[in-house]
């Protein structure tokens, strides 16, 4: 087994971006320099990492399972450079806005990892909206974002850049009559008692996609806490729709929390990082940058073949 760091690159940027174009994109490099470097990569484990369908490059389950370790690699490699390429120790101050899902489920494991590469770092965090988050980076009062993107393009002032995506799934309480099912239409869920998240834009969202499919909520409660959705929902008081990137199967009370599709597509959920184009960013903004496009806190679902 004798594969290269550029291979396990152009592997990554495949996983990252779905397609073998928009790898090709973001590298800057031809389509055929990442197909080639990818049949070089499968042959030299001899196993087929991904495969082609009709929303473009799908990982197989060796491409799941070796992704993971891929950008390990990737992420050592990085730091070690880092860490010989700088006789002097990164300092000053990070100011880093985050949204509210960002704060609870993806923020924690990025600060402690910036952390422990930059000790010296002041680093300050504060949470608000997308909106007003852009208008503070625009404003110069913050370096970086992470954000639950909004559905719409961000300000032309700012740079974005997606890390990831989940899956919104229905919850369900354990034992409910349509928890059997592996997939449900919607009409099934009309009737039911609604427990809805109003942060993040994940109202506006789930209404969204209701009135898409000629159907309106029963709401039932209406929260700010996910921890209050999981409580409601282990314990029978309603249902909710919801992304993956706050799924947990337990309520804190211990009641199980059963998580299903639905027949119907529906969005995803899109986390990015965001900085002011232009900005001459310091040393620990970019840094920060590329530790959070390593540590993918929310890779899109690709799903798996059968390989």
């Amino acid at each position: 087994m004798a594969f290269k760091l550029r291979q396990l690159q152009y592997f990554v940027a495949v996983a990252d971006t779905g397609s073998i174009s928009g790898a090709a994109q973001q590298l800057s490099v031809s389509q055929s320099t990442v197909t080639e470097a990818v049949k070089e990569l499968e042959a030299d484990l001899g196993v087929v990492l991904v495969e082609r369908s009709g929303r473009g490059m799908v990982l197989t389950r060796h491409g799941q399972l070796f992704l993971r370790r891929a950008e390990r690699v990737l992420e050592a490699v990085a730091d070690a450079r880092r860490s010989l390429g700088d006789e002097a120790e990164v300092s000053g101050r990070l100011t880093i806005g985050v949204t509210a899902l960002v704060a609870g489920y993806v923020l924690s494991d990025l600060l402690a990892r910036f952390r422990r590469a930059h000790p010296a770092v002041d680093v300050a965090a504060m949470e608000d909206t997308s909106d007003y988050l852009e208008h503070l980076l625009i404003n110069g009062e913050l370096d970086v974002a992470v954000m639950i993107m909004p559905d719409r393009p961000v300000d032309p002032a700012l740079r974005m850049e997606i890390l990831g995506e989940t899956p919104y799934r229905v919850w369900l309480p354990q034992g409910h009559r349509l928890a059997a099912l592996q997939a449900v239409p919607l009409a099934e869920f009309a009737e039911e008692p609604h427990v809805m998240l109003s942060i993040d834009e994940i109202e506006e969202t789930t209404r969204g996609f209701w009135r898409e499919h000629g159907f309106r909520p029963r709401v039932a409660f209406r929260t700010r806490s996910v921890e209050a959705v999981r409580s409601l929902v282990g314990t029978g008081a309603g249902i909710a729709i919801l992304p993956d990137l706050v799924y947990r199967p337990w309520s804190l009370e211990g009641d199980r929390i059963e998580a299903r599709a639905t027949v119907e597509t529906l969005p995803t959920v899109k986390t990015g990082v965001v900085w002011r184009r232009g900005s001459d960013a310091g040393r620990a903004t970019t840094d920060f940058i590329a530790l959070s496009r390593a540590q993918r806190p929310d890779r899109r679902n690709f799903g798996f073949s059968d390989s």
